[in-house]
């Protein structure tokens, strides 16, 4: 006996056995049962979500010989032809090979014929938009004035080139993507069902690739099937979808978020050794960078999602900025644009990555380690453009000394002390010395940053300080509200009267005004220089 694909065995033959789309079903079926039947039902959605099934089934629930309802008998000789293929009365039509209107015209002629085995003649035409203008004038004429004994069905995946006077004679169902977790939950029991061995990970990703399509997702299952020699296994699946591991994404992003470039080139290296697709691995981190951004704004949601371990989401949440994470996600986004545009594909991936790191603002936490330039001793003429925005270089800033210094507390001293790098950094500025009493530390840290204090933090930061101190070091952590200033906080409100100071110290400039008046420019923006720029 001849194999059959599983998207073809699996192909539901009720109502009942369909996945999705219930709001399609719960019309039809409803249709069914009261008998409020249209003459003409238009199918539209992407391809593999259903269309043909569903029309085959309503084709099916008509003519079922024990009676029109939503539930066909599929034993009858009705019900087993149309499921077979080969019943009389199921016209089926593929619009994309039968364009011309002289086809139109010959389908069209047997309308009026009552018909021959079953209660309905039913025409299925599929990819209806492939029409040619003269095949949608004949099909209309039949459209206004159809036989009762004839029911049109029809499927598109670009309904958008109907035209509005079939549109208007038809009623429209418009078929959803299906979920990723709906189809994977499908697979998997296809799997059980047909006995074979499979790794729940590996099936996720099949239902991923199949975006959408339970037909993608059935065809891709059978191909890792073959692929892994009668089991279905994440690394055979992997290698197969040219899919990489999230993990290594996820430390792309820790080396992104703690700026730093030796680390990023260092994964890009590790990756290049596994042949990837740069651009999938961009739009993997496009929806890393999306799920970020979303458990900044609502932390509960970090567990929704199976393709990222949750406590990962949640790290990086706390140790990116929120602008940062929008930055990151603009700037990959326009690089999977151009990437085919790049002669080398490492090459631009690369660029992408260091695009992230170049344009970071400058008044972010984990600055890129790199040699500060020489700056003039003098203030350096602004750059003016009339009648438009004038944009004043970093250099333009008032004098260092003209800012006043602001006094560093305890802790804030002793973290510029401690080396500390990354997310150990980042959880040790967020935090406040509640008490210390000789070597024995308690801190207090703000909630919001909570999900990044692990074990392997806490003792980073504990060995951190016995190295400083030269002696052990006892370390309680507490989460809750912080009432003392945070060497975070600290640093941001001294960059805001650094900022303040240099725009008084701008806005007062004579020359400046002087241009300001010639130009009839502005101000755009004001940076002062960084300590380590002075």
């Amino acid at each position: 006996m001849s194999y059959q694909v599983l998207a073809r065995k699996w192909r539901p033959r009720t109502f009942h056995e369909l996945a999705g789309q219930a709001h399609v079903v719960r019309a039809l079926t409803n249709a069914l049962d009261q008998q409020r039947l249209h003459h003409a039902f238009l199918f539209t959605g992407t391809r593999g979500v259903g269309k043909t099934t569903i029309a085959r089934i309503f084709a099916k629930s008509l003519n079922c010989e024990t009676g029109v309802s939503s539930t066909p008998c599929g034993q009858c000789s009705a019900c087993q032809e149309i499921d077979a293929g080969r019943f009389v009365d199921l016209i089926e039509v593929d619009a994309a090979s039968r364009t011309k209107v002289e086809d139109t015209r010959e389908l069209l002629e047997n309308v009026q014929y009552a018909p021959s085995r079953g209660r309905f003649k039913v025409y299925l035409i599929d990819e209806v938009h492939m029409l040619s203008t003269h095949s949608f004038n004949a099909l209309l004429k039949t459209l206004e004035e159809p036989p009762p004994h004839v029911k049109f069905l029809l499927a598109t995946t670009d309904p958008q080139k109907l035209p509005v006077t079939i549109l208007s004679r038809c009623l429209q169902f418009s078929l959803k993507r299906l979920p990723t977790a709906l189809i994977a939950q499908y697979l998997n029991r296809v799997l059980e069902v047909e006995g074979i061995p499979h790794e729940e990970l590996a099936v996720q990703n099949i239902a991923r690739a199949g975006d959408g399509s339970m037909r993608d997702a059935l065809s891709l299952l059978d191909q890792a099937i073959a692929f892994g020699s009668g089991r279905v296994e994440l690394v055979a699946v992997s290698e197969m979808l040219g899919s990489i591991d999230r993990r290594r994404v996820v430390a792309l992003l820790e080396a992104l978020a703690a700026s730093d470039a030796p680390a990023v080139l260092r994964q890009v290296a590790e990756l290049d050794e596994l042949s990837p697709d740069y651009a999938a691995v961009l739009a993997e981190l496009l929806v890393l960078l999306q799920r970020v951004a979303l458990a900044q704004v609502l932390p509960d949601t970090a567990a929704e999602d199976d393709r990222t371990d949750p406590d990962d989401v949640l790290r990086l949440a706390g140790v990116l900025a929120a602008e940062d994470v929008q930055l990151f996600y603009q700037i990959a986004l326009l690089g999977r644009r151009d990437l085919p545009l790049m002669p080398d594909l490492r090459g631009g991936f690369e660029m992408v990555l260091l695009r992230m790191l170049c344009f970071r603002p400058a008044t972010s936490e984990a600055p890129v380690s790199a040699p500060a330039p020489s700056r003039p001793a003098t203030l350096p003429t602004p750059v003016v453009s009339s009648p438009a925005v004038a944009s004043i270089p970093r250099s333009v800033s008032s004098p260092p000394a003209s800012i006043p210094a602001q006094p560093e507390s305890e802790w804030s001293v002793l973290i510029e002390r401690l080396g500390l790098t990354g997310i150990a950094k980042q959880v040790a500025l967020h935090c406040a010395l509640v008490e210390r009493e000789d070597n024995r530390f308690r801190l207090m840290l703000e909630p919001n940053h909570a999900q990044m204090l692990s074990d392997s933090v806490k003792e980073r930061i504990r060995m951190a300080l016995e190295q400083h101190l030269a002696s052990p070091v006892t370390l309680q952590f507490q989460t809750g509200k912080v009432t003392a200033v945070t060497p975070a906080r600290q640093q941001a409100e001294h960059q805001a009267e650094r900022r303040q100071t240099a725009a008084e110290h701008i806005i007062q400039d004579p020359h400046i005004q002087a241009m300001q008046e010639m130009f009839d420019a502005r101000i755009a923006t004001i940076h002062p220089l960084d300590e380590t720029d002075e």
